[in-house]
């Protein structure tokens, strides 16, 4: 096969990809609706987003050419309120992605019972091989191309793959100049000294770390000695090892794209933390290392994905030998395999709870920017603690009362507070 057939190969995988993550949503929120008596209308209104916008946006590069840029967002639901969610800047994004991450967002916000409904955009691009000047006009190009359907109470952006908040700088600037008055509520994630709020950046990592605190509760499990296992060691994991290791947590495996590491008396994290590099790589660095599946299914009381989609499967689910799973990543459990694992009796946190802390956050960040006056980060966390800790608990009790995985659990209290602003609103 040649180059174009390889490109072409991949290209449709990535399409099929995206697609399952759409479907795979929609089955688990078909399901959801169901369970709480809701008729078809209610998942043909919620099954995809209201919105969905497609953009074209010219940059001029620096040597001078103009390049043409595919950008979407999507609007899920704003039957709650204004939607939310991150831009992500990446080659891989695709319209069916966007919406399916629209969908989650709206479940996340449910779940923490934020009054927002769900929203997720991305451009086209590889930042990586772009310029700071070259990322400027694209982030303000894309506020330019979508301005007419966002904004402090339409559609709020946040940061995501592969943007920060310098990114967030740029779009909330022009979307200033394009109203021509301050509007530090359009966007969150911003640096501090343009109305960020204190602890946004380590807020997804904190929710993840409140929530295996409360499975462990659960589980009769003391996190000091726990031996815990953690798939990625980028920003998340790198966090969530250090913050365990320090609270006393046996870390005894942990990995990154190039494999993994395994030591059964716990792994010197601090050391690791040191030798990493600026993309989360350490493991290069060793020569007795293991695969990323082998790691899965090491002997340990906790694991947490924390890396990419699609780890847990069919395939390994019968042999992941922990006592709690905590997604930590998008979808790293499949559907079929979150089923094999609640039928084992594994008790599974997914990824729309555990990683709901930078939601939770960004709305307190558009909170103190519409009252003008900012929390401490101490504020920040006592408050994240008591969203996270109540949304924890909620999901759980659903999930014990009606004999359900905690994922289903938490879809349903994610769609029912949109199902009922919808019917309320007439819409069904």
């Amino acid at each position: 096969m040649g180059t174009q057939g390889i490109a072409a190969a991949e290209a449709k995988q990535q399409v099929e990809e995206s697609l399952n993550m759409l479907t795979s949503t929609q089955i688990v929120v078909k399901e959801a609706l169901a369970k709480l008596g809701y008729q078809e209308e209610m998942y043909e209104l919620l099954k995809e987003p209201l919105r969905m916008l497609t953009v074209r946006i010219p940059v001029r590069m620096d040597d001078g050419h103009v390049e043409i840029f595919t950008g979407y967002r999507a609007q899920h639901n704003d039957a709650v309120g204004p939607t939310k969610g991150g831009v992500r800047f990446h080659p891989e994004v695709d319209e069916n992605e966007v919406k399916a991450l629209s969908m989650w967002m709206s479940l996340k916000c449910g779940i923490v019972d934020l009054p927002y409904g769900g929203g997720k955009g991305g451009i086209i691009c590889d930042p990586r091989n772009m310029s700071l000047g070259e990322l400027e006009r694209l982030s303000r190009g894309y506020v330019r191309a979508i301005s007419q359907i966002v904004g402090p109470t339409k559609d709020i952006p946040a940061p995501d793959v592969y943007t920060n908040s310098q990114i967030m700088a740029w779009m909330m600037d022009e979307y200033s100049r394009l109203r021509e008055y301050d509007s530090p509520g359009f966007i969150t994630g911003k640096p501090l000294v343009l109305g960020g709020s204190h602890g946004r950046e380590k807020a997804t990592a904190e929710g993840v770390v409140i929530c295996i605190e409360e499975a462990a509760k659960k589980r009769g499990i003391e996190i000091k000695g726990a031996r815990v296992v953690i798939q990625g060691f980028g920003n998340a994991g790198s966090f969530l090892a250090k913050f365990l290791h320090d609270a006393g947590a046996k870390v005894i495996g942990i990995s990154d794209a190039n494999g993994a590491l395994h030591d059964p008396d716990g792994l010197d994290i601090d050391y690791l933390l040191d030798r990493r590099d600026s993309f989360g790589t350490v493991t290069n660095l060793f020569d007795h290392t293991i695969t990323n599946q082998e790691l899965l299914e090491l002997d340990c009381d906790i694991l947490v994905p924390a890396a990419i989609s699609n780890q847990i499967t069919v395939k390994n689910a019968d042999n992941i030998k922990a006592s709690i799973v905590v997604e930590a990543a998008n979808g790293p459990t499949t559907f079929e395999a979150t089923k094999i694992l609640s039928e084992r009796g594994i008790l599974l946190v997914p990824d729309v709870l555990a990683s709901s802390g930078g939601v939770t956050v960004s709305y307190f960040e558009w909170v103190q920017n519409n009252q003008g006056y900012y929390w401490s980060e101490e504020e920040v966390s006592e408050k994240l603690r008591k969203v996270i800790v109540k949304s924890f608990n909620n999901v759980y009790d659903t999930a014990v009362a009606r004999k359900l995985n905690m994922r289903l659990a938490a879809y349903m209290v994610g769609v029912r507070k949109m199902s009922e602003a919808s019917r309320f609103r007439g819409w069904v």
